[in-house]
This record gives structure tokens, C-alpha cells and sequence, in this order.
């Protein structure tokens, strides 16, 4: 494959999570409105006790308030006649009962759903955030971290709101609908037939309404999910912006967004606005009309006034669980939209693909690593290769260092090494097992990584030290520490190892970031190591101080350096030198200043022609 164009990190495209999935959104909208609810199936179905009890409570609580109008029919005809003297007395004794059952049914329904709620939302975040972890690098190249969290924070709050109260309010209100349907034909079956004319037409005004309210919902989710998006990255760059007063132009910029992002959020309240105040003036001009029936037929004397009353009653109740339905509907279908947007997070797949059998790697690690005619191009950029036609072998033990001018794909091998993505040709092996047939996890357990851009975490020192290896003691966690000479400002510090270090390690000089990194990888114990820069950003003390541990880190285990600052690697068993994706040159720093190539032209820019080749 012809190398046209250097490549060794993918640029990060403006293209977001929700643009990459138009197509899918445009077939959800043929779909039914609701179905994308149905994903939170499982997760009821693990909590079916508990959803069960809560269905319970609300028919109780439905019955009991099906009861009242039959007593106030009762009251109506006969509590008022003298010859049944004591009757309201105990109609009234009766109907505290009917409350209390109501009452604290309710209280059961309220809080059985409510904890319902919140638990499905707490293991659909876990779900969503440890599926994320799983995701490549492929995904991340052309994700935005703001759109990520929007959709484990605002999103889920969402589904929260409708699998809690607004699920509990649609329950309700449809039982109570259909049993004030089913009381009102027993009631009066004329008066009844002339109200169920109308539902057909007040129902599928609402089902038409909801459907405007979940496409604007949608929308208004993913518009706020891009300033979400902005302001993380602009939070998370602010020494920049205030470095080159940009802090206003950063603030119109999100302000733009924001107010975007408000005018679709108008749009969607807007939608659910006509949904509502269209059922509530359907559902209750019937009931009128109704009413205006009933009325003359106890004029009539064709029915009872307390017939009348007990069917008004159903009516009513009837009328507002259909138009509180009508309003709830718009909550639900800002769930079914949000649970759309985390549906097709969940069902992102990595593109490295994990075989169901993979090939166990040999045992004892040995650090064996062979690169067999590799090509490579960045998903974000596939028609620019990263790496072509690269072939190289590390023996166990060996040191070897990768130099090159910027964009030369370094850095590629390590994220290939790693398994962050597969090559599109050629193969790569560890201890002599293709890369493609094994396991990633195993892979990367047997690599320790010391970057450049060091990740530091909001927690202690300690805590920062022990990812390299989750269950190491307190011991080997300050032991790593000390080998890294970490413990020579962790000394000075007032909590020592548990200092918490702040956002991104924001208390710490990039020089002890590094040391906290070179820490990792030295209680990692991983048979290979990894070092991208690992000194950089040192000062010439501290370079010497831990460029002491690194040599010592690095006995027995295979090594591989980049490095820009060439005097970092003259002691390399071996020196690859990379150019447009492209091995050129190998051999040592002696071997290669004297053959006059690539090499020997960064070591005179940097030692001057005098000293490049001491």
C-alpha cells in the first residue's frame, strides 16, 4: 500500500454520536412511539416482585375510588328519606374506611414505583457506563465525552421520571378509565353508548399529538447533549481559554448553544402543550354533553337523580384518566426518546472483534513481540495510512526504541499492541499468538503503558498509583511510588499518599503526573512495557531520577521507548526509525549516525554534527 501522508493519531471529526445514527432515527419514527420503551423490559422483569406488589396496590387503590360513586348514588336516593334514619351515619363510617384503603394504597403504589424507578435507572447506568468502557477506539474517535455523559445523567433522568411517576399516573389512569367505562355501562348503558362515540376521536388525537412530542423530544435531547458536549470540553480546557482570553468568545459559543438548545426544548413543550390542553377540552366537552343528556332524562323521569350523579362520577373519572393520560403521554414519549438515544448507545458494537474461543496466550509471559508486514488506517481517516508494509521482532528482555519525525506512526504500533484496533493487514503477536485470536484483556494485562498525556484522576495519590494493579497492598503501592520517585514530593505533601489530586491531577506539575505513571507501570509487573515519552515532560533532575527506576523497571522485561529527545534511547539494544508509516532504518545509535540516513539528520539537529555520533 502506497504511503501518501503520515498518520499516527486520527483528527477528531465534528461529527457527533447522534449524527452517526440518522438513519436508524428516521426508521424509529415509522415505528410506533413506544417501542423503544420496550428495551427497559429486562430490567422490569428483574424487579417483577416488585413491580407486581405496586400493580397490586394501585387496583386496590382503583377499586376503592370506584367504590365512592356508587355511595354517593345510595346517598343521593335514599339518605335523605326519613324512614332511613341512621343511613348516612353509617354510609359516612363507611366511606373513611373506603379512603384509608385509598389512602394508604396510594401511599404503597407511590412508593413502590417511585424506588422502582430509581433502581431500573441506577442499573441502566451501570449497564450504559460499563458498556461505554467496552467500546474501542474506533468509537472514541468520533465520540464527544459531554454527549456521553448527557446521555448517562440527562437521559436516564428522563426514563427515571417515566418509569417512576409518569408510568405510575398512565397505570392508574388507564384502570381507572376502563373501570369507570365498564361502571358507567352498568350504570346507564344508553348514556354510556353515547360517551364511547367519542373516545375513538379523543384517542387518536392524542396518539397524533404524541407523536409530534417524541420527534421534538428527540430533538431537544440531542440538542442539549451537544452544549453538554461543549461545555465539558471547555470546562476541561479552561487554563487555555484563559491563557488566551478566549473566556468570552467560549461563552457566546455556549451560549449559542444553550439557546439552541432551549428553542428546541420550546418546541417539545410547545407540542405537549397543544397535546394537553387538546385532550382535556375533548375529554370534558363530552362529559358535558353528557351531562346536558343525563339531565334531561331525570327531567324526564327516565332516570333517578342519583343514577345521574353516580354516572357524572364515572365520567369524570373516566374523562380525567383520559386526559391525564393525555398528558402523561408526553413525559412517556420523552422517555421513549431518550431510551431510543441510549438503546443505540448500547448496540454500538467494537469494531475489535473478540473471538467466542480466543487463543489463550502461553504461560509463563515470556514478551515476545512480532509485527509481520502490518497496515493500518485510521477509521476517522481511512483513506490516509497509519502504518504500511511493517515488519519487526522484539526477543523477550530487549530494549528498543522507535524515533521519527511527528505524524511517522509511533504511536500507532502502541495503540495496535493494545488492541485499541485491529490492522486491516498483517499480523501482530505476542509470545506467538496472533493478536486477532486472542483475548484483549489478556493481552493488555501482560503491557504496562507510560504515555505522554498522563491520566490523573480526582482521588488520592494512592489510588491514582494502584490502577496499574487494582488489588496491590499499600505496600507495593508506596514501594512503586519510592521507584518512581514519586515519594520525594509525595513526602512534602500534608496527607503524604492520600492527597487527593484534584481534577486531571490539577495539583501535581507535569513532572509528577509522570512519576505517578512510571509508578503504574512499575506495580503493573507486566512482562512488557511500554514508554511513549515516559520522560518528557521531566526536568533534567527529575529526568535523571527516573530515567534510574525506568532502567531498573526495564531489567527482564521487553521495552519498547519513543522517543523524540534522541538521548533518551542511546542506550537501546536496538533504534527503529519511522517515516510516513514506514520502517526505514534499524540498528543501533552508532551503526545508524554512520550510514548518513534519516537518523543520522535528527541526531546532528539535536547533538549538533560534532557530537551525533558519540
Amino acid at each position: 500500500m502506497p504511503v501518501t501522508q503520515a498518520a499516527s493519531k486520527p483528527s477528531q471529526p465534528a461529527s457527533t454520536i447522534a449524527s452517526t445514527t440518522d438513519v436508524p432515527d428516521k426508521a424509529a419514527t415509522r415505528r410506533p412511539r413506544l417501542r423503544p420503551l420496550m428495551a427497559l423490559w429486562p430490567h422490569l422483569l428483574r424487579y417483577r416482585g416488585r413491580a407486581l406488589a405496586a400493580l397490586a396496590a394501585l387496583l386496590v387503590a382503583a377499586i376503592a375510588t370506584l367504590v365512592v360513586p356508587i355511595a354517593v348514588r345510595r346517598m343521593i336516593d335514599f339518605g335523605f328519606d326519613e324512614s332511613h334514619a341512621g343511613f348516612i351515619d353509617r354510609y359516612f363510617a363507611v366511606m373513611i374506611c373506603v379512603v384509608a384503603v385509598l389512602s394508604m394504597a396510594s401511599a404503597a403504589r407511590y412508593y413502590l414505583v417511585m424506588t422502582l424507578g430509581e433502581r431500573i435507572v441506577a442499573d441502566l447506568r451501570t449497564q450504559l457506563f460499563s458498556h461505554v468502557l467496552t467500546l474501542d477506539g474506533a468509537f472514541y474517535d468520533g465520540a464527544k465525552s459531554g454527549e456521553l455523559i448527557s446521555r448517562l445523567t440527562a437521559d436516564t433522568t428522563q426514563i427515571k421520571s417515566a418509569v417512576g411517576a409518569s408510568a405510575s399516573i398512565a397505570l392508574r389512569n388507564i384502570v381507572l378509565f376502563f373501570g369507570a367505562t365498564v361502571m358507567m355501562v352498568i350504570t346507564s348503558p344508553w348514556l354510556a353508548a353515547t360517551l364511547l362515540i367519542a373516545i375513538p376521536v379523543i384517542v387518536a388525537a392524542l396518539l397524533l399529538a404524541g407523536r409530534g412530542v417524541r420527534k421534538r423530544s428527540r430533538g431537544a435531547q440531542d440538542t442539549l447533549a451537544e452544549a453538554s458536549a461543549y461545555a465539558a470540553e471547555a470546562i476541561g480546557s479552561v487554563r487555555s481559554l484563559q491563557a488566551n482570553t478566549a473566556e468570552g468568545a467560549a461563552s457566546r459559543l455556549f451560549a449559542g448553544e444553550v439557546e439552541h438548545a432551549f428553542e428546541a426544548a420550546r418546541s417539545a413543550v410547545q407540542a405537549r402543550s397543544w397535546l394537553t390542553g387538546v385532550g382535556i377540552f375533548l375529554v370534558f366537552a363530552s362529559v358535558v354533553g353528557i351531562l346536558w343528556a343525563g339531565a334531561n332524562a331525570v327531567l324526564a323521569g327516565s332516570m333517578t337523580a342519583g343514577t345521574l350523579g353516580q354516572f357524572v362520577l364515572y365520567a369524570v373519572l373516566a374523562a380525567s384518566g383520559l386526559g391525564q393520560l393525555g398528558e402523561v403521554w408526553g413525559e412517556i414519549s420523552q422517555a421513549a426518546g431518550a431510551t431510543e438515544r441510549i438503546a443505540e448507545l448500547l448496540h454500538e458494537k467494537p469494531k475489535v472483534v473478540v473471538s467466542s474461543r480466543p487463543v489463550p496466550l502461553p504461560v509463563p509471559a515470556r514478551g515476545a513481540i512480532a509485527f509481520r508486514d502490518v497496515a493500518f488506517a485510521y477509521p476517522a481517516r481511512p483513506d490516509v495510512p497509519a502504518l504500511a508494509g511493517v515488519t519487526f521482532s522484539v526477543t523477550p528482555g530487549e530494549r528498543i526504541a522507535v524515533v521519527g519525525p511527528s505524524g511517522a506512526g509511533k504511536s500507532t504500533l502502541f495503540q495496535l499492541l493494545l488492541r485499541f484496533y485491529d490492522p486491516i493487514a498483517g499480523q501482530i503477536l505476542v509470545d506467538g499468538v496472533d493478536l486477532a485470536e486472542a483475548d484483549p484483556q489478556a493481552v493488555r494485562a501482560r503491557i504496562a503503558l507510560v504515555p505522554q498525556d498522563v491520566a490523573i484522576f480526582a482521588t488520592s495519590i494512592r489510588e491514582n498509583i494502584r490502577l496499574g494493579r487494582p488489588d496491590a497492598s499499600d505496600a507495593e503501592v508506596e514501594e512503586a511510588g519510592r521507584l518512581a520517585r514519586a515519594d520525594e514530593f509525595v513526602g512534602r505533601l500534608p496527607e503524604g499518599w492520600e492527597t487527593p489530586v484534584g481534577e486531571r491531577g490539577v495539583t501535581l506539575s507535569g513532572g509528577q503526573r509522570q512519576r505517578l505513571a512510571i509508578a503504574r507501570a512499575i506495580l503493573r509487573q507486566a512482562p512488557i512495557l511500554l514508554l511513549d515519552e515516559a520522560t518528557s515532560a521531566l526536568d533534567a533532575e527529575s529526568e535523571t531520577l527516573v530515567q534510574q527506576a525506568l532502567d531498573l523497571s526495564m531489567q527482564g522485561r521487553t521495552t519498547l521507548v519513543i522517543a523524540h529527545r534522541l538521548a533518551t534511547v542511546l542506550s537501546a539494544d536496538r533504534i527503529l526509525v519511522m517515516e510516513r508509516g514506514r520502517i526505514v532504518e534499524e540498528g543501533t545509535h552508532a551503526s545508524l549516525v554512520g550510514r548518513g540516513g534519516l537518523y543520522a539528520r535528527l541526531a546532528a539537529l539535536q547533538f549538533g554534527e560534532a557530537n551525533a555520533g558519540k
